[in-house]
């Protein structure tokens, strides 16, 4: 677990006094309608579109090898919404970190929650599954407000946005583990705990495997969910998240749990979590985490890169 950072004196000094201004001017437009939060993040991932120039290039290159059928203008068309949907990722985090229960609640559209009741009545933690959709600070709160779970999190390097941080994640949940903190999270689940765990980034190629992703034939994906799923007494349950809609908020999906899962080929293991995976994102392609450089590491490290 990590230790909760505290708040210190120093964060008042004037080397913090730009991002104090930053929070606080979120904050105060947090309080706008969910509506028109929407509709300023999307204007600022319009914003962003013209702006990051290389994030753009990567989106454009991602989507271009996971959908090669895909006509170029469809495929500049996603990447545009896709950037909408990254300008509203702003406002999911400040939802998430900042709106009191009443509103979140309004937000949260939970189904199949009956499948996390069955594990845990059986006595055993659950490793939820999720992707790396842009919402995730937005459900991740509002998933809280149900079931308080347990996240993995890397600590900023800025003291004072690693403690705004922390805590606005742990708000309505229990507490983060250090991303590298194996045994922490193992410990976690076999006390229980629902963790959400997401194993659908590079990496890199230690305990990875190459498998199939959308088109890419050999995409680095992990086997830590094949870890923790034999090191500790869980389920293994994935949950589908998207952004409905209009003004109705997060629809949160827990599906039943993989079995028999693993199965002892790990070939097979990861390539089924990387299918599905793919069944998420086709829900809702534009919500998905286009910017990661997803396929950076190649099989042959001498491969030129897909970038």
């Amino acid at each position: 677990m990590v230790q909760a950072p505290q708040f210190s004196w120093r964060f008042l000094l004037p080397n913090y006094w730009l991002l104090w201004l930053g929070a606080a001017l979120l904050y105060l437009i947090s309080w706008l309608p969910y509506s028109v939060l929407m509709t300023l993040g999307a204007g600022f991932g319009r914003l962003l579109y013209k702006v990051l120039k290389s994030r753009r290039k990567v989106a454009q290159r991602n989507i271009e090898l996971c959908f090669p059928d895909m006509p170029a203008a469809e495929q500049t068309a996603l990447v545009k919404r896709n950037f909408e949907e990254t300008g509203r990722a702003l406002f999911d985090t400040v939802i998430g970190w900042w709106w009191p229960t009443w509103r979140i609640r309004k937000l949260a559209h939970f189904k199949g929650y009956q499948h996390i009741e069955q594990a845990l009545a059986a006595g055993k933690g659950v490793l939820l599954l999720a992707p790396h959709v842009l919402h995730l600070e937005g459900v991740c709160r509002a998933f809280g407000l149900t079931h308080p779970s347990v996240g993995f999190y890397r600590p900023h390097n800025n003291p004072l946005l690693d403690y705004l941080t922390y805590h606005g994640r742990s708000k309505s949940n229990k507490y983060m583990i250090g991303k590298r903190d194996v045994k922490g999270l193992i410990r976690a689940l076999n006390q229980q705990e629902v963790c959400f765990y997401l194993p659908d980034q590079d990496y890199g190629r230690n305990k990875a495997e190459f498998v199939p992703f959308f088109a890419v034939k050999d995409t680095a994906t992990t086997t830590g969910t094949l870890l923790f799923a034999n090191a500790a007494n869980c389920d293994v349950i994935p949950v589908i998240t998207r952004r409905l809609p209009g003004s109705q908020g997060y629809e949160i999906e827990v599906q039943p749990k993989l079995a028999p899962f693993p199965t002892g080929d790990v070939k097979a293991d990861v390539t089924r979590v990387n299918q599905w995976v793919e069944q998420v994102v086709l829900r809702a392609p534009e919500q998905y985490m286009w910017l990661h450089r997803r396929f950076k590491t190649r099989p042959d490290e001498n491969a030129p890169s897909l970038y």
